[in-house]
C-alpha cells in the first residue's frame, strides 16, 4: 500500500510540475495586444534604469604624472587617480586636453572618467602592455589581454564628457590578428584561428574560464570598453574610434545608461554596442558607424551562456542612427541565454553597407528563447540584404532548438530596399512565431518575401514596392 501511494504522489507531482511548467512558458510568451500596450511596458521597463551620481570632486589625470605629448606612457598616472578617487568616496578623474598615450585603464567603484573637449585617450598598440584579466571574447569566457577600459565586481562607474577614445588599431596593429588580407594580415603571420578554435573546445568541455589562459602568443584582440558583472554604469557623450575589436559590451551588468556616445570604425568585427547577457539597458541618441554589427544584443555562446543562465533582459534602444555595419538591431548570435523584452524607437539607419535593419541570428548549438521584440518608428535610407531578417541556421548546428517568438514591428518606413523586405529561416519544429508588422513601407526592394516557417505572421497595412502586402497570397519561397 505505502508502494502505490508513493506511485500516486510522484504521479500528481509529475502531472503539478507539467502544468507548472506550461503555465509559466505561457507567461512568458504573452504577446502584445496593442503597441500602447507595448510602450507602456516599456516605460516601466525605463524607470528602473537610473544613470549613476558622483561626487563633485575632481581628480585632474596631470595631478598625478600623466604628461598628454602622445608619447609617455601614461599608465600609472590613471591608476594614480582612479585609486585616490575611489579611496576618498568617488567623484569624477579628468582627462584634460590634449593625447594623453596609455595601456589598459581599471575602472573602480564610484569613479567618472571624464574627458574634457580637445582631449583623447591614445591606446597602446604593444600587447605586452596588457594584463590577463578575466573577461569574455565572442560570448565565451576566458583569461586574455585586459579590455582597454576594464571594470570587474565594481558599482557605480562612468564615462563622460566631449573627449575621444582611441583604440590605436589599424592595418598594422591588431586588425591583422583576424586573418584577413584586407585588414593587413600578410600569408604566413600568426592569426586569431587557432586559438578561437581552442578556446571553443575548452568551452564545450566546461573547463574553469580561469583556466582558460591565453594572451601572447594567442592572437585574441583585446575589446575597447568592458565591464564585467557590474552595476550602475555610464557612458555619455564621448566619441569611440579604432577599437581592436567589439568597442563597447558590458558582461552580466545591471542597470545601465550609454547615451550620446559616437562610435566609427570599420575594422574586422569592430561591432558598436554589444551588452551581453545584461539588464536594464538604455542606449539612446547614439552614432554608429561600424565594421560590423551597429547594436548586437548578446547573452553568451552556447554553454556558457546556458550555464550562467543570465538573459538579454530589458534593453531599450532610441534615438539612435546607424551607418555602415552588418546589422543596424541585431540580436545573436552569442544568444544561449536567451533575449527577451527588446524595444527599439526613433532609429534611423541609411547606408548601402548596412546590411540588414533587424538582424536575429542564433542556431541550434545556441538554443534559448528570444521573445517580446518590439520596433517602431524606424527610418531608413537604404540597405542590402533584408529589413527583417530571422536565421536560426548561424554557424554549425546542435541540440539545443532556438525559440524566435512575439514580434511586433511598426512603422518602419525604407525608401531604397535591398534583397528582401522579410526573410526568414527556421527550423520547421521551431518555427518563428507571432510575427506582427504593422503600418510599414518597403520601397525598391528586389523580392517582398524569402519565408519558410513562420506561424501567425501578422501583416496589417504593409506596402511593397507600392503594392499592399499580404503573406497569404505569397508563395514561401524558400
Amino acid at each position: 500500500m505505502k508502494l502505490k501511494n508513493s506511485f500516486k504522489n510522484v504521479i500528481l507531482f509529475s502531472c503539478c510540475l507539467f502544468v507548472f511548467m506550461a503555465f509559466s512558458q505561457n507567461k512568458q510568451s504573452k504577446f502584445w495586444s496593442s503597441s500602447k500596450e507595448a510602450l507602456k511596458e516599456m516605460e516601466q521597463i525605463r524607470k528602473l534604469i537610473k544613470a549613476p551620481k558622483f561626487k563633485n570632486t575632481e581628480y585632474l589625470i596631470t595631478d598625478f604624472g600623466a604628461k598628454a605629448d602622445g608619447v609617455t606612457m601614461n599608465t600609472e598616472a590613471f591608476k594614480k587617480a582612479i585609486e585616490a578617487c575611489n579611496a576618498a568616496g568617488g567623484g569624477k578623474v579628468v582627462v584634460p586636453s590634449g593625447n594623453f598615450l596609455t595601456g589598459p585603464i581599471y575602472l573602480k567603484s564610484n569613479v567618472n572618467l571624464h574627458l574634457n573637449e580637445g582631449s583623447t585617450i591614445l591606446f597602446s598598440q604593444n600587447p605586452k602592455d596588457y594584463a590577463i584579466v578575466l573577461t569574455r571574447w565572442e560570448g565565451m569566457d576566458c583569461m586574455n589581454y585586459s579590455p582597454q577600459i576594464y571594470a570587474y565586481g565594481e558599482t557605480n562607474i562612468a564615462i563622460t564628457g566631449s573627449g575621444t577614445i582611441n583604440g590605436n588599431a589599424d592595418k598594422t596593429h591588431w586588425w591583422p590578428w583576424k586573418g584577413r588580407k584586407q585588414y593587413g594580415w600578410k600569408e604566413g603571420t600568426p592569426n586569431q584561428l587557432p586559438a578561437r578554435d581552442s578556446l571553443h573546445l575548452m568551452m564545450k568541455k566546461n573547463v574553469d574560464p580561469r583556466k582558460r589562459v591565453f594572451g601572447e602568443g594567442h592572437y585574441l584582440r583585446p575589446y575597447m570598453i568592458q565591464p564585467y558583472n557590474c552595476k550602475n554604469l555610464l557612458i555619455s557623450g564621448v566619441t569611440l574610434i579604432d577599437s581592436p575589436m567589439w568597442f563597447l559590451s558590458p558582461v552580466m551588468c545591471e542597470n545601465i545608461t550609454i547615451e550620446k556616445v559616437r562610435i566609427d570604425s570599420e575594422g574586422p568585427n569592430t561591432d558598436g554596442i554589444d551588452p551581453d547577457a545584461c539588464k536594464n539597458v538604455l542606449i539612446k541618441d547614439c552614432y554608429l558607424n561600424t565594421g560590423d554589427d551597429c547594436i548586437a544584443i548578446k547573452s553568451g555562446r552556447d554553454e556558457d551562456g546556458r550555464g550562467n543562465k543570465k538573459p538579454a533582459e530589458n534593453h531599450i534602444i532610441e534615438g539612435c542612427e546607424m551607418k555602415n555595419g552588418h546589422g543596424g538591431i541585431v540580436i545573436g548570435s552569442e544568444i544561449a541565454g536567451g533575449a527577451k523584452n527588446i524595444y527599439a524607437i526613433n532609429c534611423k539607419m541609411d547606408s548601402k553597407n548596412l546590411d540588414r535593419v533587424l538582424r536575429v541570428k542564433t542556431s541550434s548549438s545556441r538554443g534559448g528563447i528570444i521573445e517580446n521584440i518590439f520596433l517602431k518608428d524606424i527610418t531608413v535610407g537604404s540597405y542590402g540584404e533584408s529589413a527583417i531578417h530571422f536565421n536560426m541556421f548561424y554557424e554549425n548546428p546542435g541540440n539545443f532548438m532556438p525559440v524566435i517568438r512575439n514580434i511586433w514591428i511598426e512603422n518602419m518606413n525604407v525608401e531604397k530596399g535591398g534583397e528582401y523586405a522579410v526573410f526568414v529561416d527556421a527550423y520547421k519544429e521551431s518555427p518563428v512565431t507571432n510575427l506582427k508588422i504593422v503600418n510599414c513601407n518597403f520601397k525598391g526592394v528586389k523580392q517582398s518575401f524569402n519565408v519558410n516557417h513562420v506561424k501567425n505572421m501578422e501583416l496589417q497595412n504593409v506596402t511593397i514596392n507600392g503594392q499592399l502586402a499580404k503573406f497569404s497570397d505569397t508563395p514561401k519561397t524558400k
